[in-house]
């Protein structure tokens, strides 16, 4: 008997390890590594070419290099969350970055490979300042010492200190503080050459800024000199720039800036006693860094919007415009220019202009090169065929210089449009793109393929009559036998679909559901306005539509998907189409907001609205339908046939989708028996589907349920999240114990999980609360500390079971101070086992439901967790694992049996052990087992989503963030398929063995029976 328990036992630790075998990575699974939306708004992140490379810093808080030939992902490195990029300057075959609160941080990359080669704390992070935007105060330069010493690089940070750091040891040679501590100026610029360092700010004045220069030494960090020049900028961030002429160049830098529509500049000197000099007759609006500031050039736009590129002359020592683009001002010709500058193969700049041009309905492209039309300056220029409709407008344009010879087509640019997308052009084609949107998905939900002849290839067989259908279908029987014969012929063989081969073998033309379910649609909305259907069996972008900002594109606005409902509709009996509505918040530039619902086709992303997709015009924004004139409360689906969604405005007034006397009639039906689980900011009496609720004043968060209680928790808690109950299918409503007794699990359907969290307290705390939905009473209650100020908990909520997960600083008991806690509680019904209330089935307005038992039991994790979600499966006949997206970048399941609350703390007995009861230890194994994500670097996820496949054992898992994962799990292994191994041919054998035999026998029985009778 022990023998059969513990193979039992091993049976189950292998069925936790089914998707972790090497043969399946790439076949079950898929990993898409992603770096996110460049950080295109500022010149010191936005992405550069460096030969055969592409660096830039993220809206994720990475440092990249891409390969330009194919787009891959040569390198990466990712930030905390509090440590994000401020800026990144490339020198020779390295790169500096400088991260944190005012530039608390300096890092030196190698550039072909990505190896850390120096990183330096220049001050403690709580010590940074913050400033908007986040990189004001911070600068990175480089200065040579000569062939035989490495090269200084001197950071500021704070906007008030400079440091000289040694690039190879990372020893600080000197540092220099501003004497007023930044209370009066502020420096946010440095030039330097190898012996002066000049320091750039703004200092304070009663109705602008003026500038303030200081000089150092560049050996010893001396101050040489500190003035203020007279000026009179308006806006500090943009009106004023540092310049040299060159890296080579003997002339001093010069510091430009715009006063009253009219450029000037200085020429700086170590003693600060230069003249200032201005550009006469023209009147200009703004002055742009095209990043040629070290190279003597800029861009300044005119006062009629026409763009001029400026020099600083080093022979004449003097700064002067040199080339003006023509009709460069926008028009409803053609839209405003980027521009952005590189440097050639020999050094030389080269300024490129991007811009859309109605007339001939492509993007054009020119590039300036001052040293053409001997030294006067000349421009070329193409078009490319930029796709507006897929992938919205160019936000931002970055331009190899190196790719451009006379003569020669080879221009190549990157492309960062306001979708997410990066684009690499060559000359008028495009190479390769990267939707780096998908890093910022917001919601996604997984859609089940119809079957393959809803959408299969047969012309016409949707408009085929009954009796043309009759026809085919006897038709199609004449081929009974072969078909027969080609079964067996599949099974004995085993050419079949297995489940290894199921996902693979479907990819085809068509969109139809494989043998076992695991091909999906996964429908993703993300933060830059786009909607992309992802083929689950591979991880390919299937569609994408760009949604449209509807009436505020004029004004302009952005997008910010709430949440996601999948519907089906049936058509003629024939199967049904699945469909998602997506649910967002548009805000407009003038501050307006909106709740919009996009309804859509989930396997060709079309709109899904009677009528709209055929007056659509091919490839044009998906435009939604505006529900409410204001911002959103919650939206709910009603339990009925035909979907219709419930949205509560700002008012908790009542909106249906769609807007029918059908979908009011099933609403008022309903109205009397809706429960709510609502977050609130207001007080007073309101109306809440007709029932009159009071709202506390007391509090600026709360919890609220239909129809007519409010629950507040204590004062200075705020609600965080609130986390519906994901119980699905059920197919055990009891445990049977070791002693034959049972354990009724405590099912209510309103259960919802609230975290709170209570930054009034000292230490802050925060709170798990289980309410009941419907009365609003707390089950289930329990206070956590927050970690470092803020409260980090992550919790699911499935059937009777809650798991939640948060950091503490001490745990008494298990020989270590700090550790990340997972905490497992299990509900259920009456005080001892044998107590059965039919919670299920029970009112929530009686007294029972508060007749149960808590089962809780704290484990202890190596890594803290971003996201947790329960597997599901079809039926809820397989047990439940836990998936847990760690810190460590990895995706894996934790099998229940070690988060069962019961586990025993002492040696299991003879009824634990037959109940597979393992004996209670606080710290929950790093088994790389479990790990699902084998060897992927799955970075930051954010949210795990989980669906059943056609197959009882298996559930689909997709996880988010910065990366995307997919991958499918068997909890309690593969019971309902045979073995890919399994010996068909002999199984075939036998049964045919077996129907010879009978009909051998069966007449020999006959005979001898007959027999028999006559002897009677």
């Amino acid at each position: 008997m022990r023998c059969i328990r513990q193979l039992f036992f091993a049976s189950l630790w292998c069925a936790t390890s089914w998707a972790l075998h090497e043969s399946d990575v790439g076949v079950v699974d898929w990993h898409k590594e992603l770096i996110g939306v460049p950080l295109h708004e500022s010149i010191h992140t936005a992405p550069v070419f460096h030969e055969d490379l592409i660096l830039t810093a993220t809206k994720s808080n990475v440092l990249a290099a891409l390969n330009t030939s194919d787009g891959t992902v040569v390198w990466r490195s990712i930030y905390d969350a509090a440590d994000p990029i401020l800026l990144f300057k490339i020198h020779g075959n390295s790169v500096t970055s400088l991260s944190g609160p005012g530039g608390a941080t300096l890092r030196e990359y190698d550039i072909p490979s990505g190896h850390l080669l120096l990183e330096k704390r220049l001050h403690n992070p709580l010590n940074g300042r913050l400033h908007e935007p986040s990189n004001l105060g911070t600068a990175v330069v480089h200065v040579e010492q000569g062939s035989e010493e490495p090269a200084r690089i001197l950071a500021l940070t704070n906007g008030d200190t400079v440091h000289s750091v040694d690039s190879v040891t990372g020893d600080i040679a000197w540092t220099w503080n501003s004497p007023d501590q930044g209370s009066l100026i502020m420096y946010s610029q440095i030039l330097a050459d190898k012996s002066t360092v000049y320091v750039i700010g703004l200092a304070k004045s009663t109705a602008s800024y003026t500038l303030h220069v200081t000089t150092l030494s560049t050996t010893t960090g001396e101050t040489l000199a500190s003035v203020n020049i007279p000026a009179n900028i308006a806006d500090g961030l943009t009106d004023f720039l540092g310049i040299s002429a060159s890296s080579n160049s003997t002339i001093a830098p010069c510091i430009v800036w715009l006063e009253k529509s009219a450029i000037k500049a200085a020429l700086l000197t170590p003693d600060l006693k230069g003249q200032i000099m201005a550009i006469p007759t023209i009147l200009y609006k703004s002055i742009i860094d095209v990043g040629l500031s070290t190279n003597g050039q800029l861009m300044a736009l005119k006062e009629d919007n026409t763009a001029q590129v400026l020099h600083l002359d080093a022979q004449t020592a003097s700064l002067r415009p040199i080339w003006e683009f023509a009709g460069s001002a926008p028009s409803t010709a053609q839209s405003q220019s980027v521009f952005v500058g590189s440097l050639d193969l020999h050094g030389e700049p080269r300024i490129a202009r991007v811009y859309w041009s109605h007339a001939h309905n492509a993007t054009v492209h020119q590039t300036f090169v001052a040293q053409l039309a001997e030294g006067k300056g000349s421009t070329s220029g193409f078009t490319f065929p930029f796709e507006t409709q897929s992938h919205g407008a160019f936000a931002h344009v970055a331009f190899d210089g190196t790719s451009v010879e006379r003569g020669n087509a080879s221009t190549r640019m990157l492309l960062t449009t306001t979708t997410g997308a990066i684009q690499l052009w060559q000359h008028d084609k495009v190479q390769w793109v990267r939707e780096e949107a998908l890093a910022t998905i917001q919601v996604a939900e997984f859609v089940e393929l119809p079957e393959k002849k809803v959408v299969g290839s047969h012309v016409g067989l949707e408009e085929e009559t009954f009796l043309e259908r009759i026809i085919r279908q006897f038709a199609d029987a004449k081929n009974l036998p072969q078909y027969l014969l080609s079964f067996a012929k599949r099974f004995a063989t085993g050419s079949y679909a297995t489940v290894s081969a199921s996902a693979a073998a479907s990819a085809e033309d068509t969109l139809s559901r494989d043998a076992f379910g695991f091909r999906q649609v996964i429908v993703a909305a993300t933060a830059h306005g786009k909607l992309f259907g992802i083929d689950s069996s591979s991880g390919q972008i299937m569609w994408s539509r760009v949604l449209g900002l509807g009436w505020a594109r004029k004004v302009g606005g952005t997008i910010i998907p709430v949440k996601m409902y999948v519907t089906r509709t049936v058509s003629d009996g024939d199967g049904d189409t699945p469909q998602v509505m997506l649910i967002v918040q548009r805000r407009a530039d003038n501050t307006l907001v909106d709740t919009v619902l996009f309804h859509v086709d989930a396997l060709t992303g079309e709109d899904a609205r009677d009528g709209v997709a055929a007056a659509s015009p091919p490839g044009s924004n998906l435009e939604g339908v505006d529900v409410i004139q204001g911002p959103l409360i919650d939206v709910f689906m009603l339990p009925t046939p035909n979907k219709t969604l419930a949205f509560l405005d700002e008012f908790l007034q009542v909106r249906l989708y769609p807007d029918t006397a059908e979908s009011l009639a099933e609403f008022e039906t309903l109205a009397p028996s809706l429960h709510l689980a609502l977050r609130a900011g207001s007080s007073g009496q309101r109306q809440i589907l007709g029932h009159q609720v009071t709202l506390s004043p007391d509090l600026s968060q709360f919890y609220v349920a239909y129809p007519t209680w409010s629950v507040s928790f204590p004062a200075g808690e705020e609600i965080k999240a609130l986390i519906p109950n994901t119980r699905t299918e059920i197919a055990s409503i009891g445990k049977v114990l070791g002693n034959r007794s049972t354990l009724y699990k405590y099912l209510n359907p309103h259960l919802t999980a609230v975290l709170t969290t209570s930054l009034a307290t000292s230490p802050p705390t925060c709170a798990v609360y289980l309410v009941d939905g419907v009365k609003g009473t707390i089950v289930y209650h329990a206070s956590v500390p927050a970690a470092e100020g803020t409260c980090d908990v992550h919790a699911s909520l499935t059937e009777n079971w809650l798991v939640y997960q948060y950091f503490d600083d001490e745990f008494a008991g298990i020989g270590q101070s700090k550790g990340y806690h997972v905490v497992s509680v299990e509900l259920y019904e009456g005080q001892a086992p044998d107590e059965k209330t039919r919670s299920s089935d029970t009112t929530s307005y009686s007294n029972k439901t508060l007749d149960m038992t808590v089962y809780e039991q704290t484990y202890v994790m190596p890594h803290g967790i971003t996201a947790i979600m329960p597997t599901a499966t079809k039926f809820g006949v397989t047990m439940k694992d836990i998936i847990v997206a760690s810190r460590k970048n990895s995706v894996q399941s934790i099998p229940r049996r070690l988060l069962n609350p019961r586990r025993p703390k002492q040696k299991p007995t003879a009824e634990e052990q037959e109940e597979m009861l393992i004996q209670y230890d606080a710290v929950l194994p790093d088994d790389p087992r479990f790990i699902l994500s084998h060897n992927y670097k799955v970075a930051n996820v954010r949210t795990i989503v989980t669906s059943p496949s056609l197959l009882e054992s298996t559930s689909l898992v997709f996880a988010y963030g910065l990366d995307l994962f997919f991958t499918r799990v068997a909890p309690s292994n593969t019971f309902d398929v045979l073995s890919e191994n399994f010996n068909k041919a002999q199984l075939v054998l036998t049964v045919a063995g077996l129907v010879i035999a009978i009909m051998v026998t069966k007449p020999m029985v006959a005979r001898k029976r007959l027999k028999e009778r006559w002897y009677q």
